[in-house]
């Protein structure tokens, strides 16, 4: 029995021992640090959000953020700041006629329109006008005015607003119409022909140009539209190239007063002595200048251009137009139903300051001598006044990158086609001032606007 006991002893002592043991190591091994929330000293504190109020949202849709930016729970929209406007584009102000954002889109792409609303959806078919207003915005120093967004402009039709149903920044591919004036004086065209090998530097391989040329006998197609950058506007450049009037001072006397004579007759009859007048009188030969007839010439090659290129006419001339078949009224109205615009650049008499200045004034029973800034301000287009050479070769890649800078809107309007009535366009900057805005007038509704 003894010897039993001392056996069970033998073995509790070891087991205390080791248990005692495991605990002393359990308490030398340190508890691990609490953790704690990283914070920077400049860092504000955190706050609780509350959360939106779900009164009203079904079940099975979210909250959603509205068309200024600003989210459904009533926070309000953050402000973007634009370096070309310098002043913060704030959010919309409400306006009734335009609730909602314009469809958008590349030119030549479907639109893509906004969200549409829940519920079922009814279609209505009617025909309508779709007017597309080009517009170019600048600033007091002259320069273009990226980034604007859709919100800050406001079209009008006879003084009623409408809603903008297409707006794109996107840059349309161009059909340019070039129109070169053969009846310059020869210094003066001297400088135009050497302008003209420059002319594919301010152009992309999407434009297409169609290069037309006009003198006494009337505008003559060089080339149809052609690639920009092809080797067929560079030879329909080198055969435009005239080499313009000579100027001279009338003779009164002497053997080249009277011209050739055949049978005792002037053979020139404008050579021909007045009536009542035996003694020699040279009546000069009335200038030609048939710009009016070469604007609807090009206006005409571009009306069959497809929709979604941006449709331009660009004139270098002196601005001058007499003895012309077409009537200003007829090419206004030609140029405004096809969507084309008139660009140009002023050589000559017509780029100096102040000659520049009274020919194109209109003064009582008299037509202004350069109807180029007409075309150019009804249309929304723009005319460049240069001098030199170098002037020339710059105007047409300064308009062409004013081209690209342009906004593009569109509006359907439910006048007839076949009314032929004009209707005024008015383009303006909401909530901005000191801005020009470069946008056409009016329009006469057309059968290819539908």
């Amino acid at each position: 029995m003894r010897a039993v006991w001392l056996s069970a002893l033998s073995l509790f002592f070891p087991t205390v021992l080791a248990a005692s043991a495991f605990g002393q190591q359990q308490q030398n091994v340190p508890d691990a640090p609490a953790p704690q929330a990283q914070t920077s000293p400049n860092s504000p504190a955190p706050q609780s959000q509350p959360l939106p109020d779900l009164k009203g949202v079904p079940p099975g849709k979210g909250t959603t953020s509205d068309e200024d930016g600003a989210a459904a729970t009533g926070q309000p929209a953050p402000h973007t700041s634009s370096d070309t406007v310098g002043a913060p584009q704030q959010a919309p102000p409400p306006n009734s006629v335009q609730p909602t954002p314009p469809a958008t889109g590349a030119p030549g792409e479907e639109p893509t329109a906004p969200p549409p609303g829940q519920g079922p959806v009814t279609t209505f078919v009617q025909n309508v006008t779709a007017v597309e207003v080009p517009v170019i915005v600048k600033d007091k120093h002259g320069k273009e005015v990226p980034g604007l967004p859709w919100w800050r402009f406001r079209v009008y039709e006879d003084g009623v607003q409408q809603r903008i149903w297409w707006f794109t920044t996107s840059a349309y591919p161009l059909s340019v119409a070039f129109v070169i004036d053969a009846t310059l004086p020869s210094d003066l065209m001297n400088k135009v022909n050497q302008s003209l090998s420059v002319v594919s530097n301010g152009l992309t391989p999407a434009d297409t140009v169609a290069v037309i040329s006009y003198g006494g006998t009337g505008p003559q197609l060089m080339t149809d539209f052609t690639a920009a950058q092809g080797p067929r506007l560079v030879a329909a450049m080198q055969m435009a190239k005239k080499p313009g009037e000579q100027p001279g001072v009338p003779m009164t006397e002497g053997p080249f007063a009277s011209g050739p004579m055949v049978n005792g007759q002037q053979a020139d009859p404008t050579l021909a002595p007045q009536r009542g007048n035996a003694s020699g009188f040279l009546i000069q030969p009335k200038e030609v200048h048939p710009l009016n007839d070469a604007i609807l010439f090009a206006a005409e090659q571009l009306a069959s251009q497809p929709r979604g290129r941006r449709r331009v006419i660009y004139v270098i001339s002196d601005g001058k137009n007499s003895r012309s078949k077409a009537s200003y009224k007829e090419v206004v109205q030609y140029l405004l139903a096809n969507n084309v615009s008139v660009y140009g650049t002023n050589v000559g008499d017509a780029a100096l300051w102040g000659i520049g200045y009274l020919d194109r004034t209109k003064l009582p029973f008299l037509q202004p001598e350069d109807v180029l800034p007409r075309y150019a301000m009804v249309t929304g287009g723009d005319v460049d006044h240069e001098l030199s050479e170098n002037g020339i070769q710059n105007a047409f890649v300064k308009i062409t990158d004013s081209l690209r800078t342009a906004y593009t809107l569109e509006y359907f309007s439910h006048q007839p086609s076949i009314s032929g009535k004009y209707h005024v366009i008015d383009v303006h900057l909401e909530g901005l001032s000191g801005y020009q805005v470069d946008a056409k007038q009016g329009y006469y509704p057309s059968a290819n606007m539908q």
